[in-house]
């Protein structure tokens, strides 16, 4: 578990530092991000799925909603932010992207800290 919560926190924080850069030198969301995203939601996937299997395997948890909804809300916000980014063509795309992403990484540090 600790593999997948390393992984997806190093994607996240690279994505952030990426959208970042490009907001502060006021450039919205590019399609070279697009891989970035979807590495990062990739990773959210299988980490949703080694959750549940570990959790089927009889994994205590303190508190088993709290958790998925951590892993629900960290699947949903890239697509979201790529969403928002697809419209808004500004540097404010960006710094959406930036924003979901860091969140990302904060919801991987909880979800560390439940599956203690």
């Amino acid at each position: 578990m600790l593999a997948v919560l390393v992984s997806v926190g190093v994607l996240a924080t690279a994505l952030t530092v990426w959208a970042v850069v490009r907001a502060a030198r006021d450039q919205p969301v590019q399609g070279g991000q697009l891989p970035g995203m979807i590495a990062v939601e990739a990773a959210l996937v299988v980490q949703a799925v080694v959750v549940g299997v570990l959790q089927a395997g009889g994994h205590p948890v303190p508190d088993g909603i709290l958790l998925w909804g951590y892993v629900i809300t960290s699947l949903c916000l890239l697509p979201a932010a790529f969403a928002w980014a697809f419209v808004e063509r500004t540097r404010w795309s960006s710094v959406v992207l930036a924003i979901a992403a860091a969140v990302v990484v904060v919801l991987q540090v909880r979800i560390w800290q439940l599956w203690q």
